[in-house]
């Protein structure tokens, strides 16, 4: 308990699944947190959630696809609290199906691109211009990007996150700001349980079995906010440009 006493998180895509999870998580542990979403019902009913359970929560509806909202999210949460301890770049969105590089779709490219990789960069620079030493930032990355296992598009922006977590990391190690990213497997949450089983590239899910073992169990949501939460926490203050699998063992 009392791991994040006094920190303020800012926790996107924070209105369900690993967001969510960690956004109870961190508010239990001590931090003022703000969760961020598009979908605002959603957003303020996990606010509603963390308020019962006595933790302190802002909830800003934000759609980091959008040049400018990222930038207007990290001045909202200096006008109420006045600092950026922990940000968790959570927010991220998979295309229909396992599209491979030889069938993706340009409309996947843009719209997937626009909130993995761009939002989550616009993320980091609003926040970085506000944080001190001592700020931890976390990434939601994918064993996708890590071991290629996925739709060419979403791959393609998981993999941009590793490598932004090590040039964040180099960036602002002299600053004291470190930046680790946590590379779940499968992870049951309504994202991917909304997937069509009849509608992934059987290709691309025949080339995933034959490198990874399918049937080992899959995350929760909350096995991944655990792992954030060492993460964001002092306890991993030695630890930064670090991309750590989270898949029990699937990808071995």
């Amino acid at each position: 308990m009392h791991r994040l006493k006094d920190k303020v998180a800012v926790i996107t895509g924070g209105n369900s699944g690993v967001g969510a999870a960690t956004a109870k998580l961190f508010a239990n542990e001590g931090a003022s947190v703000v969760i961020t979403a598009r979908r605002e019902a959603a957003l303020e009913a996990i606010a509603k959630e963390i308020e019962e359970a006595g933790g302190t929560v802002l909830a800003i509806s934000t759609d980091i696809s959008k040049p400018e909202d990222p930038e207007r999210l990290m001045e909202t949460v200096m006008e109420r609290f006045g600092k950026i301890d922990i940000l968790v770049n959570n927010a991220g969105i998979l295309e229909e199906g396992l599209k491979p590089i030889d069938r993706f779709a340009d409309e996947d490219l843009d719209r997937i691109v626009d909130t993995n990789q761009k939002g989550t960069m616009r993320c980091m620079r609003a926040a970085t211009k506000r944080m001190k030493t001592g700020a931890s930032i976390v990434n939601v990355a994918s064993v996708a990007g890590y071991a290629g296992c996925g739709g060419a598009v979403y791959v393609s922006t998981k993999a941009a996150l590793i490598g932004l977590t090590k040039h964040t990391a180099l960036r602002f190690q002299a600053e004291g700001i470190r930046c680790n990213a946590v590379c779940p497997g499968t992870i049951v949450t309504p994202m991917t349980s909304a997937l069509k089983p009849d509608a992934l590239d059987q290709d691309m899910f025949g080339a995933m079995s034959t490198h990874s073992n399918l049937r080992t169990q899959p995350c929760t949501a909350e096995d991944v906010a655990n792992i954030l939460l060492f993460l964001a926490s002092d306890e991993s203050r030695a630890m930064t440009g670090q991309a750590i699998v989270t898949d029990f063992g699937a990808s071995l």
